[in-house]
């Protein structure tokens, strides 16, 4: 029997029965959008709603999967790898601070205030926190101005205790950046006999922050500094690497999903996510007038608000500002 010779009547029979569009569409031998319109259709017409029977998205084996994150992270050494397994909870992330004395920018105040109000379960500060202006291998420009280490490490520490006191238990994660590296970098390249002895590395510095290149969520979710650049980079960073990602420094403020077969993402409907997390400092600030020569930036100054519901990402909300003192969330403009 098609649809076409399926009457109303016979429709409704068989959809109660089955309860599933899939199943109606399997029966009937047609494809399942069809089934999908003819049920709109009849519903409509007859004042009637064709329930279907939705099987519950499965519970994941937490106890498995967070043993499966604790061996990633010791396979590694010196903590390269860190992760935690979330049943349901958030997760904020943001990256590129940049972080320079007497800067608070309407991003940062927009990150505590989420912070207060979603009450992450981890907090990943997604690198580039400290930018090393003076401790760069790019040559000054035009006798340009700019913080010394000292004062740039004094920000730094104030703002991101200002996130620690906000915090409230949640887990301090600091995945490194380019730029964090630069202070290490640096010294190792001058003084490389002083390895070793404390305030000579940056974690020395913070010590609320658990350091690491990249930080796993379940098995399914990676956030770190960067891999692929470019825009593109969220897809093409989730078509590589078959799982949902979460990188900074292109400076990019994007969500860029990627649908295909993989099995792993079966019960998403094979979708799985690229993320790119902006800048937490203002595109136009200090830090960048003169290597990006005043050009404009395709650059957005935000961070990114991720949500687990039985062990799965849902679809990730970006936090934008659009103004002095406001950003775009879900729909509406709010001052902060």
């Amino acid at each position: 029997m098609t649809i076409a010779k399926c009457s109303e009547d016979e429709f409704i029979r068989i959809w109660q029965e089955l309860k599933s569009a899939t199943a109606v569409a399997q029966m009937l031998g047609v494809d399942v959008r069809n089934v999908f319109k003819r049920r709109k259709a009849i519903e409509f017409r007859r004042g009637i709603e064709l329930i279907a029977d939705l099987k519950p998205f499965p519970r994941p084996d937490m106890a498995e999967l967070k043993a499966k994150v604790e061996a990633r992270a010791q396979a590694t050494r010196h903590n390269a790898q860190r992760g935690r397994a979330i049943e349901t909870g958030r997760v904020v992330v943001f990256s590129d601070a940049h972080f320079y004395p007497d800067d608070t920018t309407t991003a940062y105040k927009a990150l505590l205030g989420c912070i207060k109000e979603f009450k992450p379960t981890v907090i990943v500060c997604n690198g580039d926190a400290f930018d090393g202006t003076t401790a760069s291998r790019h040559a000054r420009i035009s006798w340009a101005e700019a913080p010394t280490i000292k004062e740039e490490l004094e920000a730094c520490q104030h703002y991101m205790d200002g996130i620690e006191k906000v915090a409230r238990g949640a887990e301090l994660i600091w995945t490194l950046g380019n730029h964090d590296a630069r202070f290490e970098t640096y010294l190792s390249n001058q003084i490389g006999q002083y390895e070793g002895v404390k305030g000579f590395s940056l974690k020395d510095h913070f010590p609320m922050w658990k350091p690491c290149w990249s930080f796993w969520i379940n098995d399914d979710t990676v956030i770190k500094h960067r891999w692929k650049g470019g825009w593109t980079a969220g897809r093409t960073n989730a078509l590589n690497a078959g799982v949902n990602i979460i990188t900074g420094h292109t400076h990019v403020l994007a969500v860029q999903p990627v649908t295909d077969y993989s099995p792993a993402f079966k019960a998403n409907g094979g979708t799985r996510y690229g993320v790119q997390t902006g800048t937490l400092a203002d595109p136009n600030g200090d830090q960048f007038t003169d290597y990006t020569e005043c050009n404009p930036k395709d650059w957005r100054s935000g961070f990114a608000l991720l949500s687990f519901e039985r062990g799965r990402l849902l679809q990730p909300e970006l936090v934008q500002v659009c103004g002095e003192d406001e950003i775009e969330f879900r729909g509406k403009i709010h001052r902060v």
